[in-house]
C-alpha cells in the first residue's frame, strides 16, 4: 500500500512537471524595449532594441554608471511583418514583445503617406504589444538613436525614448504622443498630429572634457489625412503648447528678443472661440496662465511683468500659426472649434471635403493672455 502512494505521487509529480517543460527562463529571453521603421528602395527595414537585465534592473550589486550596450536587431521586408519576423532568424533566444514601449519612424517613412498607418496596424495587431505605446519621427539613422544612452550611462529606459515625462515636467515645449493618437489626429478630426521628432545633440553635456551625445526633441512633424505636411523646428512650436492640455512648466524670456525677466508659467487655461465676419470664419483665443519670477534682470513694476509675458506670450502663438501656414497645417488646431460648434458652417466652407486647407493669415482675429503672477521665488516681493 505504501509503495502504491509513493507510485501514485511520482507520477502525479511528473504530470505536473512536464506543464513546465517548455517554460522559459526569464533572463535567457530577449525582451525588445524598442522598435523602429524606415521604408527603402520600396521595402521595410525593422529595427529592434534589446536591453539587458543588469543594465535596467537596480540590484544590490549593480554598478551604478557602467555602461551595458545595448543590442540593435536589423530586418527588411516587402511587409513590416516580413522586416519584423527576419530578426527571428538570428536573436539566438526567444524574443518578448511586451515591453515595447517606443517606435521610431524615420522621416522618408512619414513621407511616404499611408505607411506610418500600415506601421501601426501591424505592430498593434500582435496581442504581446500595448496600445499606450510613444511614437517619435527621426531625421536620423534609427540604429544610433537607439544605441545612446542616457546620462550618467543609465539604460535608454530613462532616456527621453521611452520616459518624456521626466523632461516634460520640467520644461514643456513638444508633448509626448502615444502611437494611437498619432494615428487617430493623423486620420480624422480637424487639426494636425504633432509628431515629436528625435534628434542627437552632442554640444551640451560633456562626459569629463568628451563629448556626450544624447537624445533631444528638437521638432514634430505634421500630419493630416496620412499625409506628411512637413516638419517645424521646436522654436516654431512653442506657441502651440499654450492651447495643449497637461503643460506643467514652461520657461520663458519677457521680452523675447532683449530679456528683461524670466518667468516660469504654470496651469495654461485656453479658449478658443470661432466668428463670423463678412461671412468668413475667423477665430479668437484666450489663455490665461499663471506665473512666478524666476530671474530679474531689469526693474519691472507688477503692471509691466504681467504686461510684457502677455505680449510675449502673444508673440509665439502668432509666430506658430504662421508657421503652420507656410505647410498648410492648422497647428494650433483652431478648426476644431468650429467643427464642434457649428459643423454645418465647417461643412459648407471645407466644400464636403475633408483635406481642404481653408485658413488664411486673416483666420486669427485676436488673441487674448491674461496673466496672474503668483510669487516672486524665494523672495517675498513679486518684483
Amino acid at each position: 500500500m505504501k509503495l502504491w502512494k509513493r507510485l501514485t505521487g511520482i507520477v502525479v509529480s511528473l504530470a505536473l512537471l512536464s506543464g513546465c517543460w517548455d517554460s522559459k527562463e526569464i533572463e535567457n529571453m530577449a525582451y525588445v524595449t524598442a522598435l523602429g521603421f524606415d521604408y527603402v528602395d520600396g521595402k521595410y527595414k525593422a529595427y529592434a532594441q534589446i536591453l539587458n537585465f543588469s543594465n535596467i534592473a537596480k540590484n544590490e550589486g549593480a554598478e551604478i554608471g557602467k555602461v551595458v550596450p545595448a543590442w540593435i536587431g536589423q530586418g527588411e521586408g516587402t511587409t513590416v511583418s516580413d522586416a519584423v519576423n527576419s530578426l527571428y532568424a538570428t536573436s539566438q533566444n526567444r524574443i518578448f514583445w511586451g515591453h515595447v514601449r517606443t517606435i521610431v519612424c524615420s522621416e522618408n517613412l512619414l513621407k511616404q503617406g499611408t505607411k506610418i498607418q500600415d506601421v501601426y496596424s501591424a505592430v498593434n495587431r500582435y496581442r504581446e504589444i500595448r496600445y499606450n505605446i510613444l511614437i517619435y519621427g527621426t531625421k536620423e539613422p534609427i540604429a544610433k538613436i537607439f544605441a545612446l544612452k542616457s546620462i550618467l550611462n543609465f539604460s535608454p529606459i530613462e532616456s527621453i525614448l521611452s520616459t518624456p515625462d521626466q523632461v516634460y515636467k520640467q520644461f514643456s515645449i513638444i508633448k509626448p504622443i502615444f502611437s494611437y493618437k498619432a494615428i487617430a489626429d493623423s486620420s480624422e478630426g480637424t487639426g494636425s498630429c504633432i509628431l515629436p521628432s528625435l534628434s542627437i545633440d552632442t554640444g551640451t553635456w560633456l562626459e569629463d572634457e568628451k563629448e556626450k551625445s544624447l537624445l533631444k526633441m528638437n521638432g514634430a512633424y505634421l500630419l493630416k489625412y496620412r499625409k506628411y505636411l512637413g516638419w517645424l523646428t521646436d522654436e516654431d512650436l512653442k506657441g502651440a503648447r499654450w492651447l495643449q492640455k497637461g503643460i506643467d512648466r514652461v520657461p520663458i524670456n519677457v521680452p523675447t528678443d532683449e530679456p528683461k525677466a524670466n518667468m516660469v508659467i504654470l496651469n495654461p487655461r485656453n479658449d478658443v472661440s470661432p466668428i463670423i465676419v463678412n461671412g468668413k470664419v475667423q477665430y479668437n483665443i484666450k489663455v490665461s496662465v499663471e506665473a512666478f519670477l524666476n530671474e530679474l534682470l531689469e526693474p519691472l513694476s507688477d503692471h509691466n511683468l504681467k504686461k510684457e509675458t502677455s505680449e510675449a506670450i502673444v508673440a509665439e502663438i502668432q509666430h506658430t500659426f504662421e508657421k503652420g501656414l507656410r505647410i498648410k497645417s492648422d497647428v494650433l488646431n483652431l478648426e476644431d472649434s468650429l467643427f464642434r460648434s457649428n459643423p454645418r458652417k465647417w461643412n459648407e466652407i471645407h466644400q464636403g471635403k475633408e483635406d481642404i486647407f481653408v485658413l488664411t493669415k486673416d483666420s486669427l482675429h485676436k488673441i487674448e493672455v491674461y496673466v496672474h503672477i503668483i510669487h516672486g521665488g524665494k523672495y517675498k516681493a513679486k518684483v
